[in-house]
C-alpha cells in the first residue's frame, strides 16, 4: 500500500475499534516484544552491515535490549497510566454532586521518524508509548541503514497487520512526502536543522509534533571533581557508537589548573577500554563515507584556526591507510568559536576542551550563551557549585556524576528545549504525550445555572455569583 493508503486503512481499523481496551493494547506490546527479541541476532547483523563494523554486544545492549526495556516497563505500568485522573470541582458544584476527571484517549495514527545511529531502540522507545496509549502506527526509518530497514519491513509482517503497524523506507523525497501526512501524532528524532522542515510541513495539517533533535550537550567538571572517575565515564559515553549519539558530550569546561589532567585521564581511560581500534570487535565505525569526511574535515577545520588537536591512537594504527571508517578519539585543545567543532553538533570521536577561570559561572556563561543543549552533565561533590549549574543552566535533562543515563531512565521524560527538542516521551509521560487527555465533567442534578446566577434574568443570585468569584 501507498503511505495514503496505509494512512487511511490504519484511521478506519482505528476508528472501528474504539475504544482501544488495554487487553489490546498490551498484546501488541507484547508482540512488539516478540518482534525485536525473536529476531534479535538478523538486527544485529543489520546493524554491523550498515555501519561497516557495529559491535554485536553494543547493538544488543542499545538497539535490542534497550528497544524490549520500555516495553515492558509500559507493560507493567499500563493498568495504573490509564486510569482515570480526578480532577477538583469549584466551590460549592462538588459539595453538590458535580464531578470531574481527565480520560486518556489514543489519538489515532503516530507517524514516526526515526534516525540511523540507534535504528531500532529509536523506533522501538515510540512504539511503547504510542501502544501503551491505543494507538496505530507508521515508520520511516533511514535511508543511511538500509539492512535494518528491509528487515524492520520484513518481519513486521509476522506479527502485526499493516494497519497496526507499517514500515516505510526510502530517501529524503519519502520522509518529504511521510512528514506532509495528516497524522494525528507526529515524533521526529534527528538533527535539529530537518526538525525544522518537519515542523513546516506538520504545520500544514496541524498535526501536533515531538521533536527530539540535538545540539551541543556540554560537560561541566567541577572545581572538586574527581578527574579520573569523571574523564573515564566521559570517555565511554563519548566513544560508544563512535560518539555517534545526540546525547554524547560535544565539549568539555573544565578549570584552568585541570585541563591537562582531564586530557592525560580521557587519553588513560581510552587507552585501557580500547587499546588497538581498527580491529577491534567493540568499537562501531563511522557510518558512511560523508560522515568519516566531514569529521575529518571539522578536524582539519580546527588545525588551520590554531587549534591543538591530540588524537587518542594507543596502537599507533595506520588510520589514513585504512577503508575501514573508523576513527580514534580527537581531542581538540584550545578551541575557539570560529571553528566548527564548537559551532555545530559534532556526532562523532571529536572532543573539545575548553578550560575556564573564575568559579563555575564562568562555565555556567559559556553554556548560556549558546542554544540549550539536549542533555548537560556536571561532574563535582561541591553541593552548592552543583545547584548552581541546575538553577542557571537550561537544558532538555541533566545527567550528575556521569553523562548520558538519564535517557535510559523510563519514568523521567526524555526530551530537548529551544533548538535541541520540543515535546517529550519515555515512560507516563510518553503515554500522556500519545494520548488525549480528555476533560470530563458530570454536572450535580440540581439547578445548577440558576445557583450560579447564570440564567437569566440576571439579578441578586447573579452579582452574589460574581462576588464570590471575585473575592
Amino acid at each position: 500500500m501507498t503511505l495514503d493508503e496505509t494512512l487511511q486503512a490504519q484511521r478506519a481499523a482505528f476508528n472501528a475499534e474504539l475504544p482501544v481496551s488495554l487487553t489490546v493494547r498490551k498484546d501488541r506490546l507484547k508482540r512488539a516484544t516478540a518482534m525485536i527479541a525473536d529476531n534479535a541476532a538478523a538486527f544485529c547483523d543489520a546493524l554491523s552491515e550498515d555501519f561497516g563494523h557495529r559491535s554485536r554486544e553494543q547493538s544488543m545492549l542499545t538497539d535490542v535490549a534497550a528497544s524490549i526495556a520500555p516495553i515492558k516497563h509500559a507493560l507493567r505500568s499500563l493498568d495504573g497510566w490509564a486510569k482515570r485522573d480526578k480532577r477538583a470541582v469549584q466551590f460549592p458544584l462538588g459539595l453538590l454532586g458535580a464531578r470531574a476527571w481527565v480520560e486518556y484517549q489514543p489519538k489515532g495514527v503516530v507517524g514516526v521518524i526515526a534516525p540511523w545511529n540507534f535504528p531500532v531502540n529509536l523506533v522501538m522507545g515510540p512504539i511503547a508509548g504510542i501502544f501503551a496509549a491505543g494507538n496505530r502506527a507508521m515508520v520511516k526509518t533511514s535511508e543511511f541503514t538500509p539492512r535494518t530497514a528491509a528487515l524492520f519491513e520484513t518481519v513486521s509482517a509476522k506479527y502485526f497487520a499493516p494497519d497496526e503497524l507499517a514500515f516505510f523506507s526510502g530517501g529524503p523525497e519519502v520522509g518529504k512526502a511521510f512528514s506532509e501526512l495528516p497524522f494525528d501524532h507526529l515524533i521526529f528524532t534527528g538533527a535539529t536543522g530537518i526538525g525544522r522542515h518537519i515542523l513546516h510541513a506538520a504545520a500544514d495539517n496541524l498535526t501536533p509534533v515531538t521533536l527530539e533533535l540535538g545540539g551541543k550537550s556540554p560537560v561541566l567538571i567541577g572545581k572538586d571533581a574527581d578527574i579520573a572517575r569523571a574523564t573515564e565515564r566521559v570517555a565511554i559515553g563519548k566513544m560508544l557508537n563512535a560518539g555517534q549519539i545526540c546525547l554524547a558530550p560535544d565539549y568539555m569546561l573544565v578549570p584552568q589548573a585541570q585541563e591537562q589532567a582531564v586530557v592525560d585521564g580521557l587519553k588513560a581511560a581510552v587507552s585501557a577500554m580500547y587499546p588497538t581500534l581498527l580491529a577491534n570487535p567493540d568499537y562501531t565505525a563511522i557510518i558512511n563515507d560523508r560522515h568519516h569526511q566531514r569529521l575529518a574535515d571539522w578536524v582539519a577545520d580546527a588545525r588551520a584556526k590554531g587549534a591543538t588537536v591530540e588524537v587518542v591512537n594507543p596502537g599507533g594504527e595506520d588510520f589514513a591507510g585504512s577503508n575501514a571508517r573508523k576513527m580514534p578519539l580527537h581531542i581538540v585543545r584550545n578551541a575557539t568559536d570560529d571553528m566548527i567543532v564548537m559551532q555545530e553538533e559534532i556526532f562523532g570521536p571529536i572532543l573539545p576542551v575548553r578550560s575556564y577561570a573564575g568559579g563555575i559561572d564562568s562555565a555556567i556563561d559559556e553554556v548560556n550563551r549558546r542554544d540549550r543543549p539536549l542533555g548537560l552533565y556536571y561532574f563535582g561533590p561541591d553541593e552548592g557549585e552543583r545547584r548552581r549549574v541546575l538553577d542557571r543552566t537550561i537544558s532538555g535533562g541533566v545527567t550528575i556524576d556521569d553523562v548520558v543515563f538519564h535517557v535510559s531512565m523510563e519514568d523521567l521524560p526524555f526530551g530537548g528545549v529551544g533548538p535541541s527538542g520540543m515535546g517529550s516521551y519515555h515512560g507516563f509521560d510518553g503515554f500522556k504525550t500519545f494520548s488525549h487527555a480528555k476533560a470530563v465533567f458530570k454536572q450535580a442534578k440540581l439547578d445548577v445555572a440558576k445557583l450560579a446566577g447564570l440564567k437569566p434574568p440576571y439579578g441578586k443570585a447573579t452579582m452574589t455569583s460574581v462576588r464570590r468569584q471575585m473575592k
